[in-house]
């Protein structure tokens, strides 16, 4: 059962960003932006918890799930080391994404050939 409300919550958060980009005007780049934001906020708030605890990686894997991270990250910084929390806890909270993201990014770039994009 996890994995289904895990499917279907995951889901409808792409979803939502699918239709965000077919019917708006907003970019995708604004919209992930905003996905982010969105899980700061939540998390801030106490309420994406929650959701975590009910769809798991159908929460944590959007990006509304590495804002969340970001935002508790700083809730425990602070509470251990004060006002410097601010600015260390979500970097340190997200290390080890950030850090595979670099890492990852790194090897396919050494894997492939990179080619400019034609004139539109």
């Amino acid at each position: 059962m996890n994995y289904l409300w895990a499917f279907l919550v995951g889901g409808l958060l792409c979803a939502i960003g699918q239709v965000l980009i077919d019917y708006t005007r907003l970019t995708p780049a604004r919209i992930l932006v905003a996905y982010v934001v969105m899980g700061v906020i939540l998390g801030g708030c106490g309420v994406y918890e929650p959701l975590i605890e009910f769809a798991g990686g159908g929460a944590t894997v959007p990006l509304t799930g590495f804002g969340y991270l970001l935002a508790d990250g700083v809730k425990k910084a602070v509470d251990e080391i004060g006002f410097l929390g601010i600015f260390t806890g979500g970097l340190t909270s997200a290390a080890g994404g950030i850090s595979a993201a670099i890492i990852f990014g790194f090897l396919t770039a050494l894997c492939f050939k990179s080619k400019s994009k034609p004139a539109a």
